[in-house]
């Protein structure tokens, strides 16, 4: 798990596992968002395995997926969304971290 933050509020990462909640917990994380699609790739966690792991550590966690089509309106707005509404630091997360480093910057010329 490579965690690389984005500013004192938002980091990313590649993939990360359910084994791995735990360590996000520990290293002070309070929500986490996914963008990627569940079967994206066959040895990629599907997101419902992450939710049930996160949920039971107290994380709050959402899925905003960025598919081919790139970041989209909508999921610019359940980016915005997540951030006016979960609580910081966040972990968002993707196969590299490109697309959750990519929608996080469009979310910060809304909120500006």
């Amino acid at each position: 798990m490579d965690i690389r933050p984005i500013d004192d509020e938002y980091s990313v990462s590649g993939q990360i596992s359910v084994e791995d909640l735990d360590q996000i917990k520990a290293m002070g994380f309070k929500s986490i968002v996914c963008h990627r699609p569940d079967g994206e790739s066959p040895d990629q966690t599907p997101f419902g395995a992450i939710e049930a792991r996160a949920k039971e550590l107290g994380l709050e966690i959402t899925h905003v997926p960025v598919g081919p089509m790139g970041v989209t309106e909508e999921a610019v707005r359940g980016m915005v969304d997540a951030l006016d509404e979960f609580p910081r630091p966040m972990l968002g997360y993707c196969r590299s971290g490109a697309r959750s480093t990519a929608i996080y910057q469009k979310t910060q010329h809304i909120r500006g």
